[in-house]
C-alpha cells in the first residue's frame, strides 16, 4: 500500500511500529534518530514520515522542519512519550506543538495499535495517497 518511514530512537517502538504497518500491507523503513530518517527521506520517495519528537542529536522538531524544505507535501505523524498535562503551568504539550508546526496527526506513546492504524491511514487519505499501488509501482513526487 504506502511506503513509511519510522524514525525513533527506542528500538521496540521502531520495530513494534514496523511489524504493525507491514501486517497492515505497508512497506516500512526505520530509522534511529532524525539525521538518518533525514537522510533516507531526502533520498527514498515515502508516502509518508513517522516521527518520534524526542531523540537524541536531531530530535523530531528540527527533523520536520528539515523535512518540511526539501519534502514540504509529505505526511508527518509524531509521537512522543512525554506525558500531557492538564496544568497549564507545567510542561508545554509537545503534541499539540508539533501539529501546529506541520505535523498531521500526533500520538501519545503508548498508543493502541487501532490507533496508530487509524492515523496512518487518515492521513494517507487526507494525502490522497490511500490507495494501493500495483507491486513494484512508485510513488509520485509531491
Amino acid at each position: 500500500m504506502a511506503r513509511i518511514l519510522v524514525v525513533d530512537d527506542d528500538i521496540a517502538v521502531r520495530m513494534t511500529v514496523r511489524l504493525l504497518l507491514e501486517r497492515a500491507g505497508h512497506s516500512v523503513v526505520t530509522a534511529d534518530d532524525g539525521r538518518k530518517g533525514l537522510a533516507l527521506c531526502q533520498t527514498g520517495d515515502f508516502d509518508l514520515l513517522f516521527l518520534d519528537i524526542f531523540m537524541p542529536g536531531m530530535d523530531g522538531f528540527e527533523t520536520m522542519r528539515m523535512v518540511r524544505q526539501h519534502r514540504p507535501q509529505i505526511p508527518i505523524i509524531v509521537i512522543s512519550g512525554r506525558p500531557i498535562s492538564s496544568e497549564p503551568e507545567s510542561a508545554p504539550d509537545f503534541l499539540t506543538m508539533a501539529t501546529k508546526l506541520g505535523a498531521i496527526s500526533s500520538l501519545q506513546k503508548p498508543f493502541r495499535p487501532a490507533d496508530l492504524l487509524a492515523a496512518v491511514t487518515g492521513c494517507l487519505e487526507a494525502a490522497g495517497r490511500g490507495s494501493p499501488r500495483p507491486p513494484g509501482s512508485v510513488a509520485s513526487s509531491p
